[in-house]
């Protein structure tokens, strides 16, 4: 059924507009040829008329010029009309819409966050609302119920926009944008810790692998001395005439016990 009302009102809007179009046209061709006939370029409309016997020649451009009069004041008539049946026409088919109702609400609360609004009563507070909205210029063309519906929805959210204010809100992003800075600077003095700490650990291992040579080198000098020891410690105990001049002076020298 709201399908059919919404093909017959359009419909009628089309042919409400069709005829307004034809009649200025109309009133533009009558003004057009009721001036050429009077400066004698174009012949007067011919129509015979009379009343009983009497016969009035003239009557054909009496009812050309009555005929052009109508058309124009009627083609002047039909904007007022028209405007007159737009705005009744917006009135019987007003509706709230949503997107509408959001834009103004969003406004008003983005004004209650920053503090505009200081009226505590409910209803000078809805009052001072609505009076907001009705002097923002992007809320210039919504219908006043719209207002209304949006000044009160901003109303009961006060408390949230006192929650969330500008100022607020504020404060919180810089005291995290100062949190977010010293993490970046704790992170890098980490980076810098960890890079000081991966050269002292490669500095120990190349300090252990040395130390590990040199003592690898000292174990196997050790070994060589050792095995070198005897044979000098055996020809100073057995001197070459076979007598002994210092006896006991000469103590043949043991191998170190190696640790297990």
């Amino acid at each position: 059924m709201s399908g059919v009302q919404s093909i017959l009102f359009t419909a009628q809007t089309a042919f409400m507009r069709l005829t307004f179009l034809l009649i200025c046209f109309g009133a533009l061709a009558a003004l057009a040829a009721t001036g050429l006939s009077a400066t004698g370029i174009w012949p007067w409309l011919s129509l015979q008329a009379g009343v009983g016997a009497d016969i009035y020649p003239q009557a054909g451009m009496a009812a050309q010029i009555t005929l052009t009069a109508l058309a124009v004041m009627l083609a002047f008539f039909l904007p007022a009309n028209g405007r007159i049946l737009a705005l009744e026409t917006s009135h019987r088919r007003f509706s709230l819409q949503m997107e509408d109702v959001l834009q103004a609400y969003q406004l008003a609360h983005a004004a209650d966050r920053a503090g505009i609004f200081t009226l505590a009563s409910e209803f000078d507070a809805v009052k001072e609302r609505l009076a907001f909205l009705r002097s923002h210029p992007d809320l210039a063309g919504l219908e006043p119920q719209v207002l209304e519906v949006a000044s009160q929805m901003s109303q009961v959210s006060h408390e949230l926009a006192e929650t969330y204010s500008d100022a607020k809100v504020s404060r919180a992003r810089l005291f995290l944008q100062q949190r977010q800075e010293e993490l970046e600077t704790f992170k890098a003095r980490l980076e810098d810790a960890q890079i000081v700490m991966h050269e002292l650990r490669q500095w120990s291992r190349d300090v252990e692998i040395e130390e590990s040579i040199a003592k690898s080198h000292l174990g196997r000098l050790r070994g060589e001395l050792f095995e070198l020891l005897p044979e000098l410690s055996a020809q100073l105990q057995s001197p070459p005439d076979g007598s002994d001049p210092h006896p006991g002076s000469v103590v043949p020298i043991q191998p170190p016990r190696r640790a297990d």
